[in-house]
């Protein structure tokens, strides 16, 4: 079964929109782990709009000590704030975005060629605290042999395109994931993907490229938590992924 992590970013917005703790993101992770999620996610992004740096510790720590079974996994781009954060809460998964700091979301993947050293010498110091690192990336970045010196544990598949061409053609709009998901599994690394998934386009992605690990979603649920509730989401997304 694919794992399903929650980004639950969205519903920091919310609670930051009136400053105060309501909802209570800690309630709310613990509540769609208890629900059967495998993970959470966060992107603390500079400005704090939504998850803030110091959410991730009480976050971790409720993972840590509570679900051990279950996967804490920090988003960003590995500024030196960013890499002093992992360093402290030292999460069990890093994914590791190309985003500029004004960005509204994250909308494309690293040029391993130009950022190839960069990379390198981030991936190794992330996972010399003992955490597993993933790059975000394009489908059809055109080569797959930087990351052979990289070395990064995972690859999380950008998946804007599939999600935004699945109503016009499916089996177009999967066509690089299917192909890139071979390489990297032929290379063991281990391959996520995120970004618009929801319930309409989930299944055919899962089917169509088994070899997907884990997905992180966050706005398509909070948006369905809204008319269903958080449990029946939570469970739905699920059913999908089995």
């Amino acid at each position: 079964m694919t794992s399903l992590s929650v980004n639950i970013n969205k519903f920091a917005l919310v609670r930051n929109a009136r400053n105060q703790n309501t909802p209570d993101i800690i309630e709310l992770s613990k509540n769609c782990l208890d629900f059967g999620a495998h993970g959470i996610t966060v992107h603390p992004r500079p400005d704090e709009r939504h998850i803030r740096y110091d959410d991730c510790k009480p976050l971790n720590d409720l993972i840590r000590k509570n679900y051990p079974d279950c996967e804490f996994n920090i988003e960003g781009y590995p500024s030196d704030t960013f890499l002093s954060l992992i360093a402290e809460i030292k999460p069990h998964q890093v994914t590791l975005v190309p985003d500029p700091p004004e960005a509204l979301t994250s909308s494309f993947g690293w040029d391993l060629m130009t950022h190839h050293d960069f990379l390198k010498d981030v991936t190794q110091r992330i996972q010399s605290l003992g955490c597993r690192v993933s790059l975000f990336l394009d489908p059809d970045y055109p080569s797959l042999s930087p990351l052979e010196s990289i070395h990064p544990d995972c690859v999380e598949l950008y998946t804007y395109f599939y999600a935004h061409h699945y109503a016009i053609d499916p089996a177009e709009a999967v066509r690089h994931y299917k192909s890139i998901g071979e390489k990297l599994q032929a290379m063991n690394i281990l391959i996520n993907a995120g970004h618009d998934l929801n319930q309409e386009n989930l299944k055919f992605l899962i089917d169509s490229v088994p070899s997907i690990q884990e997905v992180s979603i966050g706005h398509a649920l909070v948006c369905d938590t809204f008319n269903d509730g958080l449990k029946t989401t939570v469970l739905n997304y699920l059913k999908l992924l089995k």
